[in-house]
């Protein structure tokens, strides 16, 4: 019988259960972070329970950690989080990226980093993000604190299959298009609740010819679209990525296992979207949710109901403008959405010479220590801060200002990251979601341009 990727990966994953009815699945892979693990060892402690696959089981330091100073943590609770999940690690056997190590990272950068991310696993964490890890053929999905420590006792989760969405995308961006563009104009298309109940396998041409980090930023987002599940067939350009990395030791018993992962001919989807992207255009949001996006050269919709008055509202704009007439004052390049190196390397060729406007502050954050070392091999590091942003250690930071780094009230932030939501990047804080190149322009610019005027 003709099988999706998605169904392929799943159903050698069920221990129990009918197709229809929650199933028991097991879990390759649990990623955890200091925000969601703490109850879920806790309840481990007052149950006696031991945790049952520490060998399957990383953490990372990344949501509270500050950016400037990592180890002078002023905020009580984010300290508190932060010595817990390393105490937590070293009572319970769990390998810990920490702090300052040269693997530490945002969870969704470190798994495949470090090559724990691989072709047809399951994976797991206790974040909504998790969706990122798709990217490599894989089942990944965010989970709850009580879920984390189903999984931390078993290794098993319930879960009941979701229908599936293909998501094919045809054409060649052009010079100034990206592939955030890509996902936040289905966002726009179709709503932030088009995925719901499915996974999302996106596919044609266009994902083919994307490298690992374009499919990583494609999949991150699916969320944003109501999904748990992104995923992405697995070829030679994963493989790729993924030989020679420190988890990946199996890499030559595995790969001929990797290379059966993919959707049959014949194989049932639910629904079926097509996208051409020959046309299309950087993208820009001006209200407070993902949806609330337009091509840089629209001016914003008009209001069809309460919730566009609210977003206006909150963001200090009115439907005609246009993206250019967004009065910026921050610039925030990072994110597990968009702080990979070549992100940093897209970004850098905007700023490299110029400087950045005396009205903007703006900020570097590379997603991981890997990727910061690397930026600063080739240099990024010293033309980012001649052109006057911040460079950063690795972190959250700004994407959703659970930590020192935030978006003064009233403010207007060019953004990486992957959501808009109301207070998001900081109390009041009106964030406009962009690619990497969008948000490099903007602060050269002091408003957003047209990127695609300036790259080519």
């Amino acid at each position: 019988m003709a099988q999706t990727l998605f169904d392929k990966v799943w159903n050698k994953h069920v221990l129990t259960g009918k197709e229809g009815e929650p199933q028991l699945l097991y879990i390759d892979l649990h990623l955890i972070h200091e925000v969601t693990s703490p109850q879920a060892f806790e309840g481990l402690r007052l149950q006696k329970r031991q945790l049952r696959r520490p060998d399957l089981t990383f953490a990372t330091l990344d949501h509270n950690v500050p950016t400037i100073d990592i180890f002078n943590i002023r905020d009580e609770i984010a300290n508190k989080q932060i010595t817990t999940l390393q105490k937590n690690a070293k009572d319970f056997g769990v390998h810990i990226f920490d702090m300052g190590s040269d693997e530490q990272g945002i969870v969704h950068m470190v798994g495949p980093e470090t090559g724990l991310t691989q072709p047809g696993k399951t994976i797991v964490c206790g974040d909504s993000h998790t969706a990122t890890h798709g990217a490599f053929g894989a089942i990944a999905f965010g989970i709850g604190t009580s879920e984390v420590e189903h999984v931390f006792a078993t290794q098993t989760l319930w879960q009941t299959k979701p229908k599936n969405l293909k998501i094919e995308v045809s054409g060649k961006l052009q010079p100034g298009v990206y592939t955030k563009d890509i996902i936040l104009h289905l966002i726009n298309q179709y709503g932030v609740d088009f995925g719901t109940g499915y996974a999302l396998e996106f596919t044609g041409e266009t994902i083919q010819s994307l490298s690992m980090e374009g499919r990583m930023t494609i999949c991150n987002m699916a969320i944003e679209g109501g999904a748990k599940y992104g995923i992405i067939q697995p070829d030679e350009t994963t493989f790729e990525y993924i030989k020679g990395r420190p988890y990946a030791q199996n890499f030559n018993q595995s790969i001929g296992e990797w290379q059966k992962l993919y959707s049959d001919e014949d194989a049932h989807f639910d629904k079926v979207i097509t996208l051409d992207v020959t046309n299309l255009e950087p993208q820009v949001t001006w209200g407070t949710n993902p949806e609330m996006g337009v091509n840089f050269s629209s001016p914003f919709p008009e209001i069809q109901n309460i919730n566009d008055e609210r977003a206006y509202n909150y963001m200090g704009l009115k439907p005609g403008q246009k993206a250019e007439d967004i009065d910026l004052g921050y610039v925030f390049l990072g994110s597990c959405t968009n702080a990979r190196l070549s992100d940093l390397i897209e970004a850098s060729h905007i700023v490299k010479g110029k400087k950045v406007h005396p009205k903007i502050t703006a900020i570097v954050v590379p997603g991981s220590r890997t990727v910061k070392k690397e930026a600063e091999s080739l240099g990024l590091d010293k033309v980012f801060k001649e052109a006057g942003f911040e460079w950063r250690e690795p972190g959250c930071s700004m994407c959703l200002g659970m930590n020192p780094d935030q978006v003064p009230e009233g403010v207007h932030c060019a953004s990486t990251s992957n959501r808009n939501f109301e207070g998001r990047q900081g109390k009041g804080a009106r964030t406009h979601l962009v690619s990497p190149a969008m948000a490099a322009a903007a602060a050269i610019n002091g408003k957003f341009v047209d990127v695609r005027k300036v790259v080519v």
